[in-house]
This record gives C-alpha cells, structure tokens and sequence, in this order.
C-alpha cells in the first residue's frame, strides 16, 4: 500500500476570467472541468489538465474575492510542472518572456534543469525538464505544439520550520523516503527530497527548512492543498491507516470525480489523498470535457441556483 505520485495541487485565484486566459491560451493546459467548490458553491473549482484528464497532471483553482497571500513558511511555495527536453525550456523562457512574464534562466534546482516565474496572480510556477520519461498525453487543441506542451505536475516545494515532525509523518504514515537534499532557493537552510512509489519528477515533495522565516497567510496566489495519488482498491485501507493518526483529518469524503482524505501535517499544510478514478469523463464526453459547468448528482437540484451566482469566465 502505496502513493504513487502527485494527483493534483489546489491554489487560490481571485481572478477566475483572467486565471482561465494564463493557464489555457499561455500555458495551453487544457480545462478538463469547470465545477464548483463542493464545500461553497459560490467558488467555481477549475481543473486543467493533459489532454485526456489524467491523474497527476490536475493543477486546479478556488475563486475566491481574497487579498493576495502573504508569502512565509508553513506552506507550499512551488509548483513543479513537467516539461520534455530543453528545447521545450529554451521555448517556454521565449514564450512567457513574450508574453510579459518574468521568467528566471534555467537553472539545476534538485539536480533537475528548472525554469521559475509565477501567473499573474504570484502564484509560483517552476518548468522542470523531466527528460521525457513516462507516457503523455497531448491537447491537440492547446495552443502550445505538442512536443512542448505540460506533461503534467512535477515536484511540489513546500516550507516548514521545523522538520522533524513532518518528517516522521512523511516517512512513517505516508511511506515517503528521503532521498537526497538541495540548498534551498530562499538562501537559508536545506531542501530535503522524498519520494513516493517508483520515485522521478512526478513523484516527489520538497520540503525546504525555513526556521527564520514566518508564517504565510493563504490568498491569492496561493496553494491551498496538495493531493498524493492511491489507486482505487487501496482507499479504505488508506482511511484506516489515516483514522488512527493524531491529527486533524476528515474522514472519507467522495468528491465523485475520485474519493478523498484530508488531514493536516504537523506543521499546518494541509494534504488530501485522492483515488485515480473514476475520473472526469464520468459525467461527460472526453470529447468536451469543461466546456460546460459540471455538478456533481448531490448538487445538481441546484444548478439553477449556483449558475445563478457565477461569474462568466
């Protein structure tokens, strides 16, 4: 009983409109549902993806009317994207460069080839150059050819204070394994390596120690949870395992699209395990996928209502 890699990271937009112009036209990422926040349908919940939807390439978004976030540890502070080849950095640092972004120079961050910049918004990206390994699956409709598009989610960098009892959590409740470290981009301290099934770019967290830095406040540009991968048949022994941890947690939760367990980490950053299926073609054609507001069964006597309360995009 394993992870085996990143599922999907959840961030926070105030700028639904324009977050859907960045991650679509620029970053031609495909938005494989466009639904609502399960827990305040006033917030849509926008998902994009690779071209068929599939786990572990979901970087998705709340809309929410918030002030940007405070930058500061007791939080996750990068987000990795996939990409195949320096060819494909050398076209991503022209392209975002044209369109405005400040974009860093391709640098060895972690041991990989590895290009910042943030969204509008500040919520902050990295490019990683994962060699082409692994299977991918391309839009043909993205606005990006396809030996450049985003493979999907990449390394996720998170900031705590204090290791130790994330690592214990890490190693001993999710059966994460360190595997090497970095100096940190802040300057200060080390980057510490775990990763989770056969390892590689799509599945790794980073967790940089910060004990100077103080604590962030969630806004815009922010990320709100980071979810790690389980196949289905794994799920009720995950909340067993998860039931007997002393920290806050929510018990299973069916989010239709994949089932969820949420719990905090000992340093506040809140983590989800989800389930790789049934996925986002259970309630529409892969053909047309986001295209049309999506509920799922238990909110859809109220599609009159929430549609009611949405902004267009």
């Amino acid at each position: 009983m394993h992870l085996t890699g990143i599922h999907h990271l959840t961030a926070v937009t105030a700028d639904a409109s324009g977050n859907h112009d960045f991650y679509t036209r620029v970053l031609g990422m495909r938005l494989v549902k466009k639904t609502v926040n399960q827990d305040d349908v006033s917030a849509y919940h926008l998902f994009y993806a690779d071209g068929e939807a599939n786990p572990g390439t979901d970087l998705t978004f709340f809309d929410w009317p918030v002030a940007r976030e405070v930058r500061g540890t007791h939080s996750i502070v990068r987000t990795g994207l996939r990409v195949a080849g320096a060819a494909a950095l050398a076209f991503w640092a022209e392209r975002l460069r044209a369109e405005g972004v400040i974009v860093g120079e391709v640098a060895t961050v972690g041991g990989r080839a590895t290009l910042g910049f943030e969204d509008p918004e500040g919520q902050r990206l990295a490019l990683i150059d994962d060699g082409g390994a692994g299977p991918a699956s391309p839009w043909d409709r993205s606005t990006v050819e396809a030996a450049h598009q985003i493979r999907g989610l990449g390394p996720i960098t998170m900031s705590v204070p204090d290791l130790a009892p994330t690592d214990r959590v890490l190693r001993e409740v999710l059966g994460m394994r360190p595997v090497r470290d970095y100096p940190s981009l802040s300057g200060q301290g080390v980057t510490q390596v775990y990763a989770m099934g056969e390892g590689g770019p799509a599945a790794e967290l980073h967790v940089a120690v910060e004990p100077g830095a103080s604590a962030a406040r969630q806004g815009a540009g922010s990320v709100h949870h980071v979810a790690f991968r389980i196949p289905d048949a794994d799920y009720e022994a995950w909340a067993e395992r998860l039931a007997g941890i002393r920290l806050p947690k929510s018990g299973p939760v069916d989010r239709f699209y994949f089932r969820s367990l949420y719990f905090r980490e000992p340093n506040g950053i809140l983590f989800e395990i989800a389930t790789d299926g049934p996925g986002f073609a259970t309630d529409e054609p892969m053909e047309t996928l986001g295209e049309q507001l999506s509920l799922p069964p238990f909110l859809e006597a109220r599609r009159r209502e929430i549609e009611a309360g949405l902004k267009p995009l």
